[in-house]
């Protein structure tokens, strides 16, 4: 796996939800088991009300993702993952740089 200054590293963010399917209205038991494999990962990680954002190399993001994943199917349940990719050579530090941008363009407006 490359390291962030190796020119073959894929800097991506990527914004991922997984869940069990079918396991009733209320899921922060089983999502709390896959925000802690996702924060164990060492990645730059934020976590909302509706997903969660990581930042690494490509195939790292990835295989944070599968382990996360796993956390559940292997317990049997049915699980359902929505990942969204953002892919940028040559760029770093995104999951912060992108909101600190649009802040600036805003006036540091609170949120």
């Amino acid at each position: 796996m490359p390291d962030m200054n190796d020119p073959s590293y894929l800097n991506t963010v990527a914004e991922v939800t997984i869940a069990p399917s079918g396991q009733g209205e209320e899921l922060s038991t089983y999502v709390a088991q896959v925000i802690k494999v996702i924060r164990d990962s060492g990645l730059p990680n934020q976590t909302n009300a509706m997903s969660t954002v990581v930042e690494g190399d490509l195939h790292r993001v990835m295989e944070v993702v599968e382990e996360a994943t796993r956390v559940l199917a292997e317990q049997g349940y049915r699980t359902g993952v929505s990942l969204r990719l953002d892919i940028r050579p040559g760029k770093r530090d995104q999951i912060h740089e992108k909101v600190e941008r649009v802040d600036r363009i805003l006036g540091g407006e609170s949120r």
